[in-house]
């Protein structure tokens, strides 16, 4: 069997019971994964360090949007990787780019720097840049010891080529993991397809509010939950380790 390195983006304290259940090796913690992900609250941080029994990587992202941070929401950021740090996170993930859609290689260096000697994540505003290959090297030389990209595409099977090469330039410099849209169904190919061997996804089960079964499903408050199941994850990791 081939050794992978699988991260569960858990938004929920049960996510990360399950991430722990299910054999994932480590988490990245959010929350509004409907916005793509926020940062965590420092209650979620604290509980998900105690009780998952894994290493916990805070997501760093004060707002849904772009990737291009005023210096307000930039001194949010580091407030919130030293808070982070002191409940206990093993790592970050974030991403900071320029109106021109390069990387921030100053303010990421700066946060990189804040957070040592823990690792930093360049999480997928990577996918936005205006080039991939200048982009690889600018997280290379901000310190982050990881880089998490779909190719470049709405998901990492549209972005399997690409990840191939990320994956083949990057070598021993960083480690590039998939994410975005990997799901149990198509991991066998882009693990093939892409020869990485670090992999990223929430493998989340959609379920409706049970509560109120007269409730209208349809209107501006309607709600769906979402679960993520220790055996689903057990089985991405499986697939993955037999590609």
């Amino acid at each position: 069997m081939r050794e992978v390195s699988f991260e569960l983006c858990a938004e929920t304290l049960d996510a990360c019971l399950a991430a722990r259940e299910g054999g994932a090796d480590r988490i990245e913690l959010c929350s509004a994964l409907s916005e793509d992900g926020l940062t965590p609250s420092h209650a979620l941080i604290r509980a998900a360090v105690e009780h998952s029994g894994l290493p916990v990587y805070v997501l760093l992202r004060p707002r849904g949007g772009d990737f291009v941070y005023s210096d307000r929401e930039f001194a949010l950021m580091r407030d919130d990787l030293l808070h982070a740090r002191s409940l206990g996170a093993s790592g970050f993930a974030l991403g900071l780019l320029r109106a021109d859609d390069t990387v921030n290689v100053e303010r990421t260096r700066e946060l990189v720097a804040l957070a040592a000697p823990l690792e930093v994540t360049f999480h997928r505003a990577f996918d936005v840049a205006a080039s991939l290959g200048a982009a690889l090297e600018d997280v290379i030389a901000t310190g982050c010891r990881r880089v998490l990209t779909s190719g470049g595409a709405c998901d990492v099977v549209a972005g399997a080529t690409n990840l191939g090469r990320l994956v083949e330039s990057a070598g021993k410099r960083i480690a590039v993991a998939a994410g975005g849209g990997l799901r149990i169904e198509n991991v066998a190919f882009v693990a093939t397809a892409t020869r990485a061997r670090h992999f990223h996804g929430s493998v989340r089960r959609r379920v409706e509010d049970a509560t109120s079964p007269a409730r209208e499903k349809s209107g501006p408050l309607a709600t769906a939950m979402y679960v993520v199941d220790p055996g689903d994850v057990r089985a991405l990791i499986q697939a993955l380790r037999q590609a």
